[in-house]
């Protein structure tokens, strides 16, 4: 148990956590929606400071970030809880039970991803599995340290936080992929126990003040309609068409058992998106394409993917070999240090 920021107390002993939109309220002994911020005595705790669940050497492409060095590996930790509820979570083990954990402090986390950018091609690490947000103190620790150390803080969250501890964290974290799990409020609520507001609130301050990369899972007649899609792309769109979005296939998981996103659902999408956005990957597919970078000018393939394996091609200090054109890639001169 861990001394928890952004809370304030409450007649009788009750505490009001201001770490993400729920504002919850939380009486002694009890714990707030994400079960891992707990009342004692007045005072809120974190119950997973240290606590890690998984800890694990990743290809960056895996996050996925796509455009923030390819071909590189990240030190990637998770921990358990969640703030959100989604029906179909991939990590629902960690988001909501409470799975065995073992201890790292945020200087043997960063000790481990300098041993490991040391002997090969590790970037940094990344906060991720389970809600980083709600591991909110240890990601704090750990992101200053390592940003200390000359190594890359990467966050992979469904940017559902307030203002001022997002404010907080930003100018230690290097790059985000954010979970942009629909474009309506009712998929958000029903599907997800979420909100969307607050999330557009993040992905917007996150587009001005680091390099960021989104996520959308299309659940089979969910959130997959053309209009849906299309609502969502001309959104993002509107802060940037060179934000990256990787469209993912869902499969039933957890408390959805929808059968999985037809390939034909996936190649639609891709096709509107594409209209909007200059790039546009697919994920959780085999087959179809949608995971190389290509140049928008002129059409040359900038970096070939295969799984989770990155080739560099025709791409050199940010720009297209072949046209010149700037594409917003970070990446290193040479291998994977960071520069």
């Amino acid at each position: 148990m861990f001394p928890a920021q952004y809370y304030e107390p409450r007649p009788g002993g009750d505490v009001q956590c201001r770490l993400c939109p729920w504002h919850c309220l939380i009486h002694e002994g009890n714990r707030g929606i994400c079960r891992v911020r707990e009342n004692q005595q007045g005072q809120l705790l974190s119950r997973n400071y240290a606590q890690l669940t998984a800890c694990n050497l990743d290809p960056i492409e895996k996050k996925p970030l796509y455009h923030f060095y390819p071909g590189c590996t990240i030190l990637s930790l998770g921990s358990f809880g969640c703030n959100f509820h989604c029906k179909f979570c991939q990590n629902w083990t960690l988001a909501h039970t409470d799975p065995p954990t073992f201890e790292l402090t945020p200087e043997q986390a960063v000790a481990a991803a300098k041993r490991e950018a040391a002997g090969g091609n590790n970037i940094g690490i990344a906060y991720t599995y389970n809600e980083p947000v709600v591991w909110f103190e240890y990601v704090m620790a750990t992101a200053r340290l390592a940003r200390a150390a000359g190594l890359k803080n990467v966050l992979v969250t469904n940017g559902f936080i307030e203002e001022e501890p997002l404010s907080e964290l930003l100018p230690y974290i290097d790059a985000m992929n954010i979970d942009l799990k629909g474009f309506t409020r009712d998929y958000y609520q029903q599907i997800c126990k979420g909100r969307l507001e607050p999330v557009q609130k993040t992905v917007a301050t996150a587009a001005r003040r680091c390099h960021l990369e989104l996520t959308t899972l299309l659940v089979t007649d969910l959130n997959d309609s053309s209009e849906e899609i299309t609502a969502l792309t001309d959104w993002v769109s509107s802060l940037s068409p060179d934000i990256p979005l990787h469209l993912s296939r869902y499969f039933p998981n957890y408390e959805l058992d929808a059968p999985p996103t037809p390939l034909s659902t996936m190649i639609r999408a891709y096709g509107i998106a594409r209209e909007r956005l200059h790039y546009v990957y697919l994920g959780n597919v085999s087959g179809l394409g949608g995971s190389d970078t290509n140049c928008p000018g002129c059409g040359t393939r900038l970096i070939s993917r295969r799984g989770y394996t990155a080739e560099v091609l025709g791409l050199h200090q940010q720009a297209c070999d072949t046209c010149g054109r700037s594409i917003p890639v970070v990446m290193a001169e040479k291998g994977c240090t960071p520069e």
